[in-house]
């Protein structure tokens, strides 16, 4: 049996096309479907649906095979016991700064102040802040980043941006952008040694699938 695990929302629509280039079909909709557990057109393979932070920690210790993972999921995980062969080059979006209209962001970050950063990814950052030499505060937060900096909680956040309307709808300007964010195929590292074959065709198909474009 192959394990996948997968995410709800862009992630996943956007590797169906990949896994009809292997064959693969999945076979319920998880928006119609309170299971966690799909199964496929090919009785050894099934997906599983978890929290897109989630799928490096499934993947590394073995509770999924292969997985689909942002570059923001796989940095704040670290990555320990994931081969990482493909970029998948989906769900691209990007991590970026933001602070509430009017904030004087670039007086804040010369002037050497402490700067209150709420967000999620805390690695990310952390790290970089720390490149620019400036000091932070970082609150960890797990949804509704929009709201710190208009509650007075944080001075900037750290988040995910794809089109920047919910920023604009929430009175919050993008002021920097950290780093674009694609997801990557990750496979656990003791699965490609035990189940060598059939992975294999499964990264072959998908690589041959991005190679078309």
């Amino acid at each position: 049996m192959i394990t996948l695990a997968l995410s709800k929302g862009r992630i996943f629509d956007e590797t169906l096309p990949l896994l009809a280039a292997a064959g693969i079909v999945v076979t319920e909709d998880p928006e119609k479907s309170r299971k966690l557990i799909l199964s496929t057109n090919q009785p050894q393979v099934r997906v599983v649906l978890v929290r897109a932070t989630d799928v490096p920690t499934y993947v590394q210790y073995g509770g999924a095979d292969l997985g689909v993972a942002g570059k923001d999921s796989l940095i704040e995980h670290g990555g320990q016991g994931l081969f990482r062969p493909l970029d998948l080059q989906i769900a691209k979006c990007r991590v970026s700064v933001a602070v509430r209209a009017g904030f004087d962001y670039q007086d804040a970050v010369t002037q050497g102040s402490r700067l209150k950063v709420a967000t999620k990814y805390t690695s990310i950052a952390r790290d970089f802040f720390a490149s620019k030499g400036v000091h932070v505060d970082m609150i960890k937060l797990y949804g509704s980043m929009e709201l710190a900096p208009l509650t007075g909680l944080a001075d900037a956040i750290v988040d995910l941006v794809s089109t920047g309307n919910t920023l604009k709808a929430n009175n919050l300007v993008e002021v920097e952008q950290i780093m674009d964010i694609s997801s990557h195929l990750v496979v656990n590292q003791a699965a490609l040694k035990l189940k060598q074959a059939p992975l294999k065709r499964i990264i072959d198909a998908f690589a041959s699938a991005l190679a078309r474009g």
